[in-house]
């Protein structure tokens, strides 16, 4: 089976002035993951829906092809790519099924990210080759019940044990593949702390006492890579387990946990355009192929113009996906502005394509005979995950109005 092994390892180089505008290891990247998608992803996508379980022949064909190295450093045994590639590969996937991006997602730009940029070293020895090679899965913990949004009202917490360590309490919902994870990055207030002050986050290996997998969830979609409720009743906490410690005087750790959340929005984007063009595709070809009265109905100007701005609304949405991903650079975090302009963007993008492309395959389209249907169902959860809509506008409003600006050239006087 092919891999990106034999590829120029390393940050991408510089395509040019435009976004998508790719280099040959980047095409070449892309052509890998759309093989793999369409021969290894594509035809297991309905049994998974249907059954919930968890993708694997998929996830042993994307280890084999090497993609989950991409975004992991050269000496933990990936490729150390960007923020660009894991892009690429998260649309192509989701372009056949977003259950199995999903799997990539949180290698890309999840737990394993921050163990990169901000572990200690045996920390990143114990659980970075194993991520890249497609062994281990690392769920992330932060939403609370009383605390979605309001991620600072969380009562997850450590307490001192007098040893060096702490114990960990507390509980944890929608927590991405905990069924299917060898531990979860847990985001919890350091003793003392209050409101944001003294959020860190902590590495909890599952094997550890006082751990438990209390449910799973039964979703709209996602079916393949549902999320999972964890409680910590007086787990063990190690100093080597530390992401990074919270302190109770400032809201420090806070801030930068949340800036890495914009990797996490971007490779939501990723999947929503990814998915979104998938059902562009399936429309396209429905409509040239459906013959009434003795012509398809590509020829009727309605339905052309549902194509238009189906492909319009789409393409903008990736446009202003790959500014934010290309301004992340080699190793740094995309822009807040720009990242939350494109997961709000290709949400909303996402929604209206797929919605059309059921109108467009009429009762095809709203059964599961054509994977539209699925796409929209999948989508749907994007549209709330890693940050509601209505979360990335009030951060872009209230910004602007405070007179932050993004990079473009236009906003400048």
């Amino acid at each position: 089976m092919a891999s990106v092994s034999g590829m120029a390892h390393g940050p991408h180089d510089d395509p040019g002035h435009d976004l998508l505008a790719e280099t040959d290891d980047q095409q070449a990247l892309r052509h890998l993951a759309r093989e793999i998608a369409a021969r290894e992803v594509a035809p297991r996508a309905q049994h998974h829906d249907e059954t919930g379980e968890l993708p694997t022949e998929a996830r042993k064909a994307i280890a084999a092809a090497d993609l989950y190295r991409v975004t992991i450093g050269e000496e933990w045994g990936g490729l150390g790519y960007g923020d660009v590639e894991g892009a690429i590969v998260l649309e192509e996937i989701a372009r056949a099924d977003v259950s199995t991006a999903v799997t990539c997602q949180l290698t890309f730009n999840g737990p394993p990210r921050g163990i990169e940029h901000l572990g200690n070293e045996r920390m990143k020895q114990r659980w970075l080759p194993a991520c890249a090679a497609g062994e281990a899965i690392i769920s992330i913990g932060i939403t609370e019940p009383d605390a979605g949004s309001a991620v600072q009202n969380m009562r997850t917490h450590l307490v001192d044990d007098g040893h060096g360590g702490f114990r960990l309490n507390g509980y944890k919902n929608y927590s991405t593949l905990a069924h299917a994870a060898s531990a979860s990055l847990v985001w919890c207030r350091w003793p003392g702390g209050q409101g944001a002050k003294g959020i860190g986050a902590v590495i909890v290996p599952f094997d550890r006492p006082g751990v438990s997998l209390v449910g799973t969830h039964h979703n709209m979609g996602i079916h393949a890579a549902t999320e999972g409720e964890l409680a910590f009743d007086d787990v063990p906490i190690e100093p080597d387990d530390i992401l990074i410690a919270g302190d109770p005087g400032n809201t420090e750790a806070f801030k930068v946990l949340l800036g890495h959340l914009n990797h996490e929005r971007c490779g939501n984007a990723a999947m929503c355009t990814g998915a979104a063009q998938g059902a562009l595709e399936h429309a396209i070809r429905y409509m040239n192929d459906r013959v009434v009265n003795g012509h398809p109905i590509a020829e009727l100007q309605g339905l052309q113009w549902k194509i238009a701005d189906m492909a319009t609304q789409l393409e903008g949405a990736r446009l202003l996906l790959y500014r934010a991903v290309h301004l992340a650079g080699a190793g740094g975090t995309p822009p807040a502005l720009e990242t939350a302009m494109a997961k709000a963007a290709c949400n909303l993008a996402a929604k209206f394509v797929c919605d059309e492309a059921i109108q467009l395959l009429g009762g095809y389209g709203y059964s599961r005979e054509y994977p539209v249907e699925r796409a929209y169902r999948d989508i749907r959860g994007l549209c709330i995950g890693a940050g509601t809509i209505e979360a990335q506008r009030n951060f872009i409003g209230t910004n602007v109005l405070k007179g932050r600006t993004t990079s473009s050239p236009g906003w400048a006087l």
